[in-house]
């Protein structure tokens, strides 16, 4: 199993915006194949950051199978605007 880590920074004053849209696009990412599990938590001393956890049965599940996927897109769509800066992804096993 691989864990994706990204520490997501939104953009003031967006964050119920943001959490409305991840709404949606938890649907997404969770019916990608490979997918496990996720958490987003929001970070209690910083209003507009947050930590999304995201377990993949392997590496290339997401980096390929997600990353290169239609699905993506519209993933992308929905959240990407909201990132200042946008967020490095780490991966650990």
């Amino acid at each position: 199993m691989i864990l994706e880590v990204a520490i997501l920074n939104v953009k003031e004053g967006l964050s119920k915006d943001f959490e409305a849209n991840f709404k949606i696009a938890e649907k997404i990412i969770s019916s990608m194949k490979g997918y496990i599990s996720h958490q987003l938590k929001k970070c209690i001393e910083e209003e507009n950051k947050y930590i999304l956890l995201v377990n993949w049965e392997t590496l290339e599940d997401h980096e390929i199978g997600f990353r290169k996927s239609s699905e993506y897109q519209e993933w992308k769509n929905l959240l990407h605007h909201f990132y200042e800066p946008f967020p490095t992804v780490e991966h650990y096993k």
